[in-house]
């Protein structure tokens, strides 16, 4: 969800004809919105199984690195881009913001850590 949504939806909806940036940003949150919701649904269910099973460590750590960068993403980055986009959409030009690119790195970060929890938990089966 995290590579389909992040790294081909978000940029390439900008590419269509008709989107306007207010367009774009609308359909943007709508998305993320659900994309959030649904990570956070299923970090609190491998949690969950994490906590019943008892995993290695790696796979904790690898899972507690996700959760950190979900949390992060969600607490600290995501509500500086809803306010710019909220004046983008009120039809004002915020100044630039590395908000945008700091969730892209937090992004990476995250598909990475997945990769790891997964590769450490199928490592221990």
């Amino acid at each position: 969800m995290v590579l389909a949504i992040s790294f081909l939806e978000a940029p390439l909806k900008f590419r269509a004809p008709g989107v306007t940036v207010p367009i774009g940003l609308g359909i943007g949150r709508i998305v993320f919105r659900a994309l959030n919701l649904a990570e956070v649904v299923l970090a609190v269910a491998v949690v969950t199984a994490a906590v019943v099973s008892g995993p290695p460590g790696a796979v904790r750590g690898a899972l507690g690195a996700v959760v950190a960068v979900l949390a992060l993403q969600l607490l600290a980055v995501r509500p500086v881009l809803d306010r710019r986009s909220d004046r983008v959409l009120a039809g004002g030009t915020p100044p630039r913001s590395r908000a945008h690119l700091a969730y892209v790195v937090l992004e990476v970060v995250k598909v990475v850590a997945l990769v790891l929890l997964g590769v450490t938990a199928l490592g221990d089966l």
